[in-house]
């Protein structure tokens, strides 16, 4: 199977005032497409940094990260947001999306850096919608939806334009038990069904377990791999 993410001897280090902190320290990661991994670690063990250079919003200090075929490294700050609009799908733990639009248009808005046309916009994100389930929601503004639904209108705008890849930081965080194994199981369906490949970063054992395996992160190493 090929691989989708592909990160070799990645080193991000952080100036703070006149101090240097070393984040990441040696990291080597590969992951195929396909595959469904969690992040695991204490706080401050470097894994959201590591997201964000695999997401291409951060460039590393040290390595290279190369993502469907792409090294991020060589891209300029306008070419690497082009790239990720394209491959890349984001879904954090606040949902992040626009008050004064409908769910529909919230997740109509990472189309907007594409040349479709508004009809084939809006039917897109009306698939979308309806893969999470949420099609009979399509006309709410976040104020009307639930924690829940907000999070499932996040997850339809990270998919609406086909990436490969989605990057998840804590997406289960801000929502109750029943509520994030919902999410979770929706994250499945995207992987086992539709192709997606996900790395998600999560505090909670019960929210790794949805994925095919886990990776450990203390003090910015990848210390240990343990099995789903």
């Amino acid at each position: 199977m090929a691989e989708i993410v592909n990160c070799r001897d990645v080193e991000k280090t952080f100036i703070k005032g006149k101090e240097a902190v070393e984040v990441l320290t040696g990291i080597n990661l590969t992951v195929d497409e396909g595959d469904f991994l969690a992040l695991m670690g204490p706080s401050g063990s470097g894994k959201t940094t590591l997201l964000n250079l695999i997401g291409g919003l951060d460039h590393p200090t040290a390595g290279t990260v190369s993502v469907s075929g792409s090294n991020l490294n060589e891209l300029s700050s306008s070419a690497l947001a082009k790239w990720r609009s394209v491959n890349i799908g984001f879904i954090f733990q606040f949902y992040n999306l626009l008050p004064v639009l409908n769910a529909r248009r919230n997740v109509e808005l990472p189309l907007l850096l594409t040349k479709l046309s508004r009809s084939q916009r809006i039917k897109n994100a009306a698939t979308a919608l309806e893969i999470v389930g949420l099609s009979d929601r399509a006309k709410h503004k976040p104020g009307e939806l639930s924690g829940g639904e907000q999070q499932r209108v996040a997850i339809a705008r990270a998919i609406v334009a086909d990436p490969a890849l989605l990057v998840c930081d804590e997406p289960t965080g801000d929502l109750d038990r029943d509520t994030a194994d919902e999410i979770l199981e929706l994250l499945e369906l995207l992987n086992r069904d539709h192709g997606k490949t996900i790395i998600i970063v999560t505090h909670d054992p019960k929210a790794a377990n949805h994925a095919q395996r886990t990776l450990y992160m203390d003090k910015g190493k990848l210390v240990e791999e343990v099995a789903a």
